[in-house]
């Protein structure tokens, strides 16, 4: 049986799908020690900015601030971009190669911004599920079959419609909200100043609001297509960050 390889995968699209939604996550998770890899389902060309090449160079100066050493890309079919067997194919062989237990992948249709979002959150889950098909190793370079233990959601923000999750949780990004607004900035050849300068206002407000509701400065959230189990329910919960209405020095309840 292969060894795993990665803690975690994170997948979208296009080539600053990631950064620009859990960027301030991933750089999170590789401070912390945990192998972390990024898999983009297309080059993102043609668009009217850039060229391959220079874009493949923005995707690996992107990871590299994240720290992220194992990165991916499908070579799928970017604007055309379709959920179906060879799509499903080509994202399941590299989690059977890889073997993260964690699977991450954006959620939401699109309708005012690429189509391709919501394809590729079909394609990742149905990857997730045909990863562990077995006699069917040869769809998957003859790997061996593997089962994903969790799937886990990045909502969009400007999702055509508001789901009811089972779970929502907030990574606390505080710490790395910088490292996040710099790899967005690797892709020059797609943001110039004017439209980076739109871009960075808006990741900074939604981590803020995301951020705002577990009381820290800035957050991503994220969501289970399941309840989440817990064992100890004590230690699942910290410290809360917003300042009580009293002096905690006295205790009396005082309004400051």
């Amino acid at each position: 049986m292969a060894e795993r390889t990665l803690d975690i995968v994170f997948t979208a699209p296009h080539p600053d799908d990631i950064e620009i939604g859990s960027g301030g996550t991933v750089a999170k998770l590789v401070k912390l020690g945990y192998r972390v890899g990024m898999v983009h389902m297309t080059n993102g060309e043609p668009t009217p900015r850039g060229t391959p090449e220079i874009r493949a160079a923005e995707m690996r100066a992107a990871a590299d601030v994240l720290g992220v050493k194992v990165l991916e890309v499908l070579e799928l079919p970017n604007r055309v971009l379709m959920d179906g067997p060879e799509a499903r194919y080509a994202l399941a062989t590299v989690l059977r190669r890889y073997r993260p237990p964690i699977l991450v992948g954006m959620a939401g249709r699109t309708p005012s911004a690429s189509p391709d979002h919501y394809q590729a959150q079909l394609i990742t889950e149905a990857s997730r599920f045909y990863a562990q098909l077995t006699k069917w190793d040869d769809r998957f370079g003859d790997s061996e079959p593997y089962r994903v233990d969790h799937l886990i959601y990045r909502p969009t923000r400007i999702a055509a419609e508001i789901t009811h999750w089972h779970c929502q949780f907030v990574v606390d990004i505080s710490d790395t909200i910088e490292q996040k607004i710099e790899a967005v900035r690797c892709y020059r050849s797609q943001f110039d100043d004017e439209r980076f300068a739109y871009l960075e206002h808006y990741m900074r407000c939604g981590a803020g609001v995301e951020g705002s509701a577990i009381g820290v400065r800035y957050g991503e959230m994220f969501a289970l297509p399941r309840p989440l189990g817990v064992n100890d329910m004590v230690s699942l919960f910290g410290e809360w960050k917003v300042p009580p209405p009293f002096k905690p020095s006295t205790g009396t309840g005082a309004r400051t």
